[in-house]
């Protein structure tokens, strides 16, 4: 009987052991080729097993259970024929013979009334992918929330925005304890590292986010037109990042041992909040890409991380990385360095404040940022320089045009 047996790929060169983290399918079910079996974590990445074949599935491996690379966690029998697992069958009614009226509208009440148990579809109350995900990580029950997908089915939108909220529980003193997933472990491990291995400091400053938010709001309708994509803050602040980096090149810099490595392209890692913990996902050669580009790569990045699709590759190399509290209401922050980059930008929320404006006292909404630094590659006069460049590039967007030169002073070539 020829049985397909299905191991563990490597997600990289370093790892050699993941975690089952979900079984997609059941053991027994009949798979077809290219379905996904299974999601699998490492300690810097989340990756899909996918059928080889269409069968029988054997499943040899236990959810959470930490394996090495190259095990066999499933087999599929592909002698067996069947199809993808159906819809419960309809509750069996046994044959009545010349029943009374009078019965038989009391047996046709009763059947009414078993109606919805019996017509129960196989999604009902069933969370998608990206819900459980979430359900996971929020330590919500599937029964707690209404699903509005097809067939009852719950959606992202429905974890995110529950209809029912349940205070049954409010009071109570229940402890809960999960294994920390092999993502989550080695984030702790480089964030620790980092507090003990570098120098770290942090500057702040403030930008008067005024000048993008009037161009935003001219052009956002004709933006999406042309390119398809919406108009964001983070395209404006990867290219002023990148004009500020290739001013002072320590900043886009890292300690390789005895010697410091310095970068002539900016390849900005963008962290992004996923269901499993922080991930950064990088745009490659960001100072060559135009904001439509920046906010295309931002936007399909961004998505797959959050899904969960998002490969080693596409999260290694980054020289800088830029973080946004600011979407879930952070005033001010002190960003931790992603090593082994030796700085980050932090981003925060967008508040009016009243501000000295030529000796006059106006409202301008105002943004505060932060810049944490490796003081053993970078000096204070790089760091203050660069996010002072940073603020003028906001303040002033016309700049970014001419790499931080005076457009004026630029067309009279003085």
């Amino acid at each position: 009987m020829p049985v397909i047996e299905m191991k563990v790929p490597s997600p990289g060169e370093s790892i050699t052991e993941v975690q089952i983290a979900r079984w997609i399918k059941k053991d027994g079910d009949y798979v077809e080729k290219d379905e996904e079996l299974c999601e699998i974590d490492s300690d810097k990445a989340t990756l899909t097993l996918n059928a080889e074949a269409s069968g029988a599935l054997k499943i040899l491996a236990k959810e959470g259970e930490t394996i090495a690379v190259g095990t066999v966690v499933c087999s599929i029998d592909t002698d067996a024929k069947g199809e993808k697992v159906a819809a419960a069958p309809a509750a069996k009614v046994e044959p009545k013979v010349a029943a009374a009226p009078a019965k038989a509208k009391e047996e046709s009440a009763q059947a009414k009334k078993a109606e919805p148990v019996a017509t129960k579809t196989y999604a009902e109350g069933i969370p998608s992918v990206a819900a459980e995900k979430i359900l996971r990580e929020k330590g919500i029950a599937a029964d707690k929330i209404e699903g509005t997908g097809k067939g009852g089915r719950i959606t992202k939108a429905d974890v995110l925005n529950p209809n029912i909220i349940d205070i049954s529980t409010r009071g109570g003193r229940n402890v809960r304890r999960e294994k920390m997933t092999m993502l989550r472990k080695k984030v702790a491990e480089r964030l620790v590292a980092v507090k003990q291995e570098t120098a770290m400091l942090t500057t702040f400053n403030e930008v008067d986010m005024s000048a993008i938010m009037k161009i935003r709001k001219q052009y956002k309708d004709t933006f999406k037109e042309t390119h398809g994509v919406g108009l964001g803050f983070m395209s404006f602040f990867t290219k002023a990042v990148c004009e500020a980096l290739l001013s002072f090149p320590a900043v886009n810099g890292q300690i390789d041992g005895t010697e410091l490595v310095y970068h002539d392209y900016c390849d900005i890692g963008i962290a992004v909040s996923a269901p499993k913990g922080l991930m950064v996902p990088i745009i490659r050669n960001a100072e060559a890409k135009s904001l439509a580009q920046i906010e295309s790569a931002v936007n399909e990045l961004a998505t797959r991380a959050r899904d969960g699709k998002i490969t080693l590759e596409e999260m290694t190399g980054g020289t800088f990385t830029i973080t946004n509290g600011g979407v879930f209401g952070s005033m001010l922050s002190t960003p931790i360095i992603n090593p082994p980059q030796s700085a980050i930008l932090g981003m925060h929320n967008i508040v009016e404040r009243a501000v000295v404006v030529d000796g006059k006292i106006e409202v301008r909404p105002i943004m505060y940022v932060a810049l944490s630094y490796d003081h053993r590659i970078i000096d204070g006069r790089e760091s203050v320089g660069f996010l002072v460049k940073v603020k003028q590039m906001l303040e002033d967007p016309t700049k970014m045009l001419f790499g931080g030169a005076d457009p004026t002073r630029t067309l009279l070539g003085i």
